[in-house]
């Protein structure tokens, strides 16, 4: 499975913020860490975040689209079923500060 995220870096903290929409319409999960994005930090905090966020593996989880970009694609190995029952219950459960 995949799935859009829009990525801020050096947040005041490590949080899922909802959904969002691009430019183009496009729906992408909003999501913000405090680590910088130099030295590829911040893409790892994002994949932290949603490993603990999801209960899945961080070794399931993989930056395969937009490295260098505030817009990326992850990638999340596993049971599609399981992984959009615990991404529906992230995004209906309100942010955490």
């Amino acid at each position: 499975m995949r799935v859009a995220v829009r990525l801020t870096p050096r947040a005041r903290a490590d949080r899922l913020d909802g959904v969002t929409h691009l430019a183009d319409g496009a729906a992408v999960l909003k999501a913000s860490v405090t680590a910088p994005p130099a030295e590829d930090r911040a893409n790892e905090a994002l994949l932290q975040l949603l490993a603990k966020e999801w209960d899945v593996p961080r070794r399931d989880l993989a930056v395969v689209v937009g490295k260098n970009s505030r817009n990326k694609v992850v990638g999340v190995a596993g049971d599609t079923a399981l992984l959009l029952r615990r991404l529906g219950a992230a995004l209906a459960s309100p942010a955490k500060p």
